[in-house]
């Protein structure tokens, strides 16, 4: 009987249907004792005799695969950043990935938190908890500017979103020319300077966002990151919001996770705990066809 690993420790927490499919499917399940993410030397303790993972964001580089019987790698969502993908084609390990479940989740959470921090709505809510009252004047997203970086599907229901309460998007895109759905395509540096928010959906970890760019945007802008932790650098999103130079940020996403740096005392910093695709619907779907994939991708692993 072959053996899964199911990385994402909360897998199946909702509905244990994506699980009972593996089992019906005659695969062994192996858990995650953690509770989080796991780090690469515990897979290396929890890959022997394993052949295939159900992956979340843990560590899948050359290291891991070349130390381990894996034939298949199934991702629990969209992002690939945490799998070398040069190293699986070498060793022959089939790679998938769930890119459409997450869109609806990111995009509606992307564009509540934005939202939340244009009002100011976190501060207000913790000097409320405090018995404070304390009203702030916020800004509305009709009529505003909203340059969305990475025009994927996520990027796409985010700006389709955007559009609906009436902001102007202007979309930033290497892989996009022209205009798209109406908006038009900038580079980022041509971008920033007009944007009263800016919203990254971009692929990858490099650092797109630091202390210059930050400077190019209008005073009092604000941004939002639902991409990843490394495409923004955190230090200077902490120094522009204690000087104003932005008004407010929502970040989902963190180059250190869990994280405990600096914007965890910025009062104008809405932050959550990497729960873009934290929705039931959205969870089932992922889980459902992130086994089915595996299921899938094994079978044509055992074939070659």
């Amino acid at each position: 009987m072959p053996k899964v690993l199911l990385g994402p420790s909360s897998f199946a927490a909702g509905d244990d249907a994506p699980r009972r499919r593996l089992i019906e499917a005659g695969f062994e399940l192996v858990e995650n004792p953690y509770g989080r993410k796991l780090t690469k030397d515990e897979l290396f303790d929890l890959l022997p005799g394993v052949t295939a993972i159900l992956a979340g964001l843990e560590p899948l580089d050359a290291e891991v695969m070349e130390r381990s019987e894996l034939k298949v790698i199934s991702r629990c969502g969209s992002g690939m950043s945490n799998v070398d993908l040069e190293a699986a084609k070498r060793l022959g390990v089939e790679v998938r990935n769930t890119p459409d479940a997450p869109v609806t989740a990111v995009a509606e959470l992307t564009v509540g938190c934005l939202i939340a921090v244009l009002r100011g709505v976190g501060p207000m809510d913790r000097a409320l908890h405090a018995r404070g009252w304390e009203k702030r004047v916020g800004r509305q997203l009709k009529g505003a500017t909203v340059v969305v970086v990475g025009y994927g599907r996520i990027g796409q229901a985010t700006a389709a979103l955007v559009r609906a309460f009436g902001a102007t998007v202007i979309v930033v895109d290497p892989c996009r020319t022209g205009s798209c759905d109406g908006s038009e395509v900038m580079g980022l540096a041509e971008a920033l300077p007009h944007a009263d928010a800016v919203v990254l959906h971009c692929g990858g970890e490099e650092r797109i966002i630091g202390e210059a760019e930050i400077a190019s945007m209008r005073r009092g802008a604000v941004i939002c990151n639902a991409a990843r932790g490394g495409v923004l650098d955190e230090d200077a999103v902490a120094a522009a919001l204690e000087s104003g130079q932005l008004g407010g940020v929502w970040l989902d996403v963190f180059s250190t996770e869990p994280y405990t740096g600096p914007l965890c005392d910025a009062d104008n910093a809405l932050l959550t705990p990497h729960v873009g695709s934290y929705t039931a619907e959205c969870r089932f779907a992922m889980e459902m066809e992130a086994a089915e994939n595996l299921i899938a991708a094994y079978a044509v692993a055992e074939r070659s």
